[in-house]
């Protein structure tokens, strides 16, 4: 089993970017730019490999290597954005990866490429990039090619080298537990199981009864084998399911409006574990949204352009408009999701203004995106 930290570790100290492996530091799939250049990396990185895996890690400075990290991402179904764009679309996967020196709420992301041995090339037309286009890595760069291009596998020898060198040890699992438990959730209510002999895997946070089953708010997730946080939220509850060959996270969001809020379900997540030393995740959103009176949402949005523009223009807001701007994000995703489709448009134009803000405003623009992407992509 591969430790991912040991892997990022050694892919940033012994190679610079290459034919195998890019670095960023970050990548924006909010926008028709951002969605297209990481689709170009993927198609370049899966043509340069047809044979190994391909990574990108996201977090990282590109001078110095300094790593920064990222927000937690969870977009279970970012598989359907390459697969909706590439033809002989590789598999990926985007994993959050755990640093002892970053903040709780920031991860360096580990995006492995599997490809299918066939040639990769957009499937469609995206921002300024053609549909059939085909692109290669070219040192650090990925370039489009010609058509009639020939794949060879130069990498699997180096590919295979380094994963070996991150696999993971006991003493490296059990300091992760001993870590988890007592360092980073000290002041949480904490668990450990290990599933088949093999998987460690920890959770924390605060939890409350109701009639009769827990639930979790603060909660994080990890799979410490590999390093990899599998679940982190500041804002939403979770229930936890286990059994000896699963654990299954069932996510609820707080929505509401006039100060009348609700938890509803947004998604399962269920991890299994087999006894070959593998696992997979299924995921399934069992998001219902709510529902809200027209005129009522009528007066929100129009409420809510007014604030966006006094924000734009950098007119002092009043003290009740201090409090609003506090439910901006979340009030325009639920008029998104009653079929306000600008609602969608504003909430983007906000973010640098949200941002600025910071803390719990900030942090409820960041849930609302989530919750906006999950569902776009069902």
């Amino acid at each position: 089993m591969i430790n991912k930290r040991l892997l990022i570790k050694n892919l940033l100290a012994h190679h610079d970017e290459s034919s195998f492996y890019d670095k960023k530091r970050k990548i924006d799939l909010g926008s028709k730019e951002g969605k297209a250049k990481f689709l170009k990396h993927i198609c370049a990185l899966s043509n340069s490999n047809p044979k190994n895996n391909s990574f990108i890690i996201v977090g990282v400075e590109d001078e110095g290597n300094e790593i920064r990290g990222v927000d937690f991402f969870d977009d279970s179904k970012l598989q359907n954005l390459i697969n909706a764009y590439l033809t002989n679309a590789p598999n990926i996967s985007y994993e959050n990866v755990m640093f002892p020196h970053l903040p709780e709420d920031k991860v360096v992301g580990l995006v492995t490429i599997r490809p299918t041995g066939e040639i990769t090339s957009l499937r469609k037309n995206i921002w300024k990039y053609w549909g059939g286009s085909i692109f290669l890595r070219d040192g650090s760069i990925s370039m489009p090619k010609d058509f009639d291009i020939e794949i060879k596998d130069v990498n699997s020898e180096i590919v295979q080298a380094i994963e070996t060198k991150a696999k993971n040890n006991i003493e490296l699992t059990l300091d992760g537990v001993m870590d988890f438990i007592n360092n980073r959730h000290s002041e949480l209510e904490s668990h450990y199981k290990v599933f088949k002999e093999i998987f460690v895997l920890c959770w924390a946070g605060n939890t409350k009864q109701v009639k009769g089953k827990t639930y979790y708010s603060r909660v994080d997730i990890e799979l410490i084998n590999e390093q990899v946080k599998l679940f982190y939220s500041a804002l939403d509850e979770v229930s936890i399911e286990y059994s000896e060959d699963f654990f299954k996270i069932t996510e609820y969001v707080l929505l509401g409006l006039n100060n009348q809020f609700q938890y509803y379900p947004l998604e399962e997540v269920k991890i299994n574990f087999r006894e070959n030393g593998f696992y997979n995740m299924e995921s399934q959103l069992i998001f219902e949204p709510p529902r809200f009176n027209k005129k009522t949402l009528y007066h929100i949005f129009n409420a809510n352009n007014a604030l966006l523009k006094k924000l734009q223009k950098k007119i002092p807001l009043h003290p009740s408009e201090e409090k609003d701007i506090q439910n901006l994000a979340e009030t325009y995703l639920i008029c998104y999701l009653n079929d306000f489709a600008e609602a969608k448009e504003k909430l983007y134009a906000a973010k640098p203004y949200l941002k600025n803000i910071g803390g719990k405003t900030y942090q409820a623009f960041k849930e609302s995106v989530r919750i906006l992407r999950k569902v776009k992509y069902n």
